[in-house]
């Protein structure tokens, strides 16, 4: 059963950065398609970035593309989004997930589509 720990959200003025980690235990990245989303207040979970478990793809919502990066060490079994130049409308709780066995990189994008999950963290930006 891997279990996946979030860290790194907190709140930043627009413009500025962000770090979040993902911490996994009990299984490592290197197996898994391992991917952030998030969720604002009233609205449903969406995709975010995502990154093969051996580094080698990554794709991004085009809301984020340019400003966000997705990685992983699989040495410290832990998955990294850079976020730089922050918008109000990055403001939510952000989740890790874990899954594999994906058809195609549309299902990638899909919440219900992973079996393990973070407990989220909070990024507020202001404006």
């Amino acid at each position: 059963q891997v279990q996946l720990i979030e860290s790194g959200g907190g709140s930043v003025q627009a413009g500025g950065s962000l770090r979040l980690s993902c911490t996994a235990s009990g299984g490592t990245f290197s197996s898994y398609v391992a991917t952030w989303f998030r969720q604002a207040p009233g609205k449903e979970r969406e995709f975010v970035a995502t990154i093969m478990g051996n580094g080698d793809f990554t794709d991004y919502a085009d809301s984020v593309k340019g400003r966000f990066t997705i990685s992983v060490d699989n040495a410290k079994n832990t998955m990294t989004l850079q976020m730089n130049s922050l918008k109000a409308d990055d403001t939510g709780v952000y989740y890790c997930a874990a899954g594999s066995g994906f058809s195609s990189i549309a299902t990638m994008r899909r919440p219900d589509r992973y079996a393990y999950w973070g407990q989220g963290t909070q990024v507020t930006v202001s404006s």
